[in-house]
């Protein structure tokens, strides 16, 4: 079974090919800023990116017709649950519309509806962000009418927990585990019997990220809202200019490491705090689960940090088994996505409430 898989970022677009579970042939296209600036929209970018995925398949020797399936990244959608679905024209619509948001994800289900239009090939996305599984219980956020909301990193929380299990032994449906993404943007989850109940929102909860603040105090929010700053703004700082690079003026986390390492002591206590409320995130998961855990899982970029991921684990170990899962298993996960369909799996069918 052939699979090929698409992954557009905000300046990059990765593809692979699957023969089965073996990953054949994978590639990362960058985009320079250049070269997307005559774009007005994400949405816009679909004829350029996709003659490059053409192009670079074709280099490479694969023919379209020769895929059993494509398998692509999700984009800003309505919230549902975890799975494989086929993109159709409701899915479409919603990305095209940006009903939900406007994102480069968004391209994965524009490119693939296109291409298997074109070329005949079945066309899936798998877990997209908005992923939602949560209680109701986890939803009440304390001010009626300001409902707390699923937005993580599903597909790598999922692939990491697949893996974990197989670690284990056991079925990921019959595990307890808490799922810690670290890359530009932090989630931490809980996963009890296959169903992530409850997390912290990648936008705005929980700890600071890289680039994202995380949970930042409500009074001093709305004294910022209230400080002439206009709402664009605001919302580009504290989710893109705040964490880590609001404190020391890096995106990047080995910086932080080496300084830290040389002395600095802000960099030292920036780090300190990133593992402390990691930690202090993996503890409200935890008592979620009713602190019957049967592992944690660090994943993401961010845990290739040895250093990270020890400290990390002094202060959780004690709770449960530590597993790290370094980098993100994004292309594996939507290829395997697409073969549990394949290979007999009903693919599910998106719905949202503007479609009922």
């Amino acid at each position: 079974m052939r699979i090929l898989v698409i992954n557009p970022g905000a300046t990059s677009t990765k593809i692979a090919v699957f023969e089965d579970e073996r990953q054949a042939f994978k590639t990362t296209i960058e985009h320079s800023s250049k070269e997307l600036a005559p774009f007005g929209c994400v949405a816009e970018q679909k004829d350029f990116r996709k003659a490059l995925i053409l192009r670079v398949l074709s280099d490479n020797g694969y023919n379209m017709k020769d895929f059993d399936a494509m398998s692509c990244r999700g984009g800003l959608i309505a919230h549902i649950p975890s799975g494989t679905y086929r993109i159709d024209k409701r899915v479409l619509f919603d990305v095209m519309n940006n009903n939900y948001g406007e994102h480069a994800s968004n391209l994965g289900i524009i490119i693939g509806k296109e291409l298997s239009d074109e070329y005949g090939v079945d066309a899936y996305f798998v877990d997209p962000v908005s992923v939602d599984e949560m209680i109701d219980v986890a939803r009440v956020s304390g001010l009626r009418g300001m409902e707390r909301e699923s937005y993580f990193h599903a597909l790598n929380q999922k692939g990491a927990a697949r893996k974990v299990a197989l670690i284990i032994g056991k079925p990921y449906e019959q595990l307890n585990l808490i799922v810690v993404h670290m890359g530009g943007g932090v989630s931490v989850a809980a996963h009890e019997n296959g169903r992530v109940v409850d997390l912290f929102n990648v936008l705005d909860e929980g700890s600071f990220s890289l680039n994202r603040a995380g949970s930042i105090p409500v009074q001093a929010l709305i004294k910022l809202c209230f400080s002439g700053i206009c709402q664009k703004e605001i919302t580009q700082r504290i989710r893109s200019q705040a964490g880590v690079y609001s404190y020391l003026g890096t995106n990047d986390f080995r910086e932080v490491e080496r300084r830290a390492a040389e002395g600095d002591a802000e960099a030292k206590l920036i780090f300190d705090a990133l593992v402390f409320q990691h930690c202090k995130d993996v503890g409200a998961m935890a008592a979620v689960l009713r602190f019957k855990v049967d592992g944690i899982v660090l994943t993401g970029g961010m845990a290739n940090s040895e250093l990270l991921c020890n400290s990390i684990k002094s202060y959780v170990e004690r709770l449960a088994p530590v597993y790290i899962i370094a980098g993100e298993t994004e292309m594996e996960s939507l290829a395997l996505g697409a073969l549990r369909v394949k290979h007999g799996e009903q693919a599910k069918e998106y719905k949202n409430a503007q479609h009922q």
